[in-house]
């Protein structure tokens, strides 16, 4: 709290402010508190802006696409050979579901890199843990209903790979049912801690900048490569999110079947 209140009057912006969640509205439903905060409005934002640009490329769909047409036929094209590749042909059902976790995860990814100075104050919605566990929770609770909807009690023969010794056979099984439990928990972490960890760098290298005066432009050069990094970063972490949805949708669908 010392160090808060000195940081506070030196006029100092700690790093980890750009996370804090603030309330726009506050709302009360029966006894919760389900304010609108800065992340729902992100949420909002991001989901504005893809249905927006999925609208208008497929507004005048033409032979000849436009620039805005060919960019929403090409992202379609690349989660459906991901869905294809990873899934086979019967997981191309729900390439609707794993197309709109990419896009949602990249939207809000990119929401937290671009800054209008005075106008626009970026905020990473998928730096929080909350919203990437429920994102994680939600592919987690599909793969079960479409495990247990296709094979019923055979859904478990997940957990029973096929050419294991009988004696170690118990202790495999344990492991692979552990290791299902804890997907939602890595599948969410993963996506928090990078994005939490690069903007976090970002901020400090951004301090440093002003702080050094006239030798300012050594951090200042080392944190355009950062910022570069972390778009990078932004599109690799929404991909990675999808194709590990893919392969947990292709246990729950072929189990060691293959495709």
């Amino acid at each position: 709290m010392a160090a808060d209140a000195s940081d506070a009057g030196s006029g100092k912006i700690s790093p980890m402010e750009q996370f804090e969640v603030k309330s726009l509205f506050d709302l009360n439903l029966v006894g919760y508190d389900v304010s609108f905060t800065n992340a729902s409005l992100f949420m909002v934002i991001a989901l504005g802006l893809i249905c927006s640009f999925l609208t208008l490329a497929v507004s005048e769909r033409s032979l000849v696409p436009s620039r805005m047409q060919s960019l929403a036929e090409l992202s379609y094209e690349f989660i459906g050979n991901m869905v294809r590749d990873n899934i086979g042909l019967s997981g191309m059902k729900y390439l609707p579901f794993v197309f709109s976790l990419f896009i949602f995860v990249l939207v809000l990814n990119l929401l937290g890199m671009i800054a209008i100075p005075g106008i626009w104050k970026p905020f990473t919605v998928t730096s929080h843990i909350v919203v990437t566990f429920a994102l994680a929770a939600l592919v987690f609770l599909v793969v079960l209903v479409i495990g247990f909807s296709r094979h019923g009690l055979g859904f478990f023969k997940l957990f029973v790979p096929e050419g294991v010794p009988i004696a170690i056979l118990p202790l495999i099984v344990v492991i692979e049912f552990i290791s299902f439990l804890i997907r939602p928990i890595s599948l969410s972490v993963r996506l928090f801690a990078n994005m939490l960890a690069g903007h976090t760098m970002m901020k400090v290298f951004a301090s440093f900048v002003v702080s050094l005066g006239v030798l300012g432009f050594i951090p200042f050069i080392a944190m355009l490569g950062l910022t570069a990094f972390e778009f990078l970063v932004a599109v690799l972490q929404a991909f990675i999110f999808s194709i590990l949805t893919c392969i947990y949708l292709n246990d729950a669908i072929n189990l060691h079947e293959g495709h």
